[in-house]
C-alpha cells in the first residue's frame, strides 16, 4: 500500500488540497499502475510560516514527501528506474499544483518496510 506523508508550507497548501491529492495519486498510478489507485494513502501536513528552515533561515519553498514502500521494491531489477520515476512524478505533482518555486526545495524520501513490519487493521499486510 503506497502511503505518503507530505509536509508543505501552509500558505501554499491552503485551498489546494483536493487538487494536490489528485495529482499525488496520479503520480503514484503513473509509476505503479492502475491497480494501486485505491491503495494510495495521503496525509497532508501544513507547516506554518517560519517553521521550515534551510541553512539556518526560514523558507517557504520547501516540501518533503515521505513515501512508504515495500522493501522488495529495491530488490527488483528495475528498481533504479522505478525509484527515479517515483521521485520525479511526485515532485512534478507538487509543482504542477503549488508552483515551480517549490521544485528545487522538494525532497522525496522512499522509506522501505519489509512485509512483516507493516500492519493494516492490526494484522500483517498481505
Amino acid at each position: 500500500m503506497p502511503h505518503l506523508t507530505v509536509h508543505l508550507p501552509e500558505n501554499k497548501l491552503s485551498g489546494t488540497e483536493p487538487e494536490l491529492v489528485t495529482a499525488l495519486t496520479e503520480a503514484i498510478v503513473s509509476v505503479y499502475g492502475e491497480w494501486a489507485r485505491d491503495l494510495v494513502g495521503i496525509r497532508l501536513a501544513a507547516v506554518p510560516t517560519g517553521r521550515f528552515a534551510q541553512g539556518g533561515k526560514a523558507v517557504d519553498t520547501t516540501a518533503t514527501v515521505v513515501l512508504g514502500v515495500r522493501a522488495g521494491l529495491f530488490d527488483r531489477p528495475d528498481a533504479t528506474d522505478l525509484t527515479t520515476r517515483l521521485g520525479a512524478a511526485l515532485t512534478d505533482a507538487i509543482t504542477s499544483v503549488l508552483g515551480e518555486d517549490l521544485r528545487a526545495g522538494t525532497m522525496v524520501e522512499l522509506v522501505a518496510s519489509p512485509p512483516e513490519r507493516t500492519f493494516v487493521g492490526g494484522a500483517p499486510a498481505a
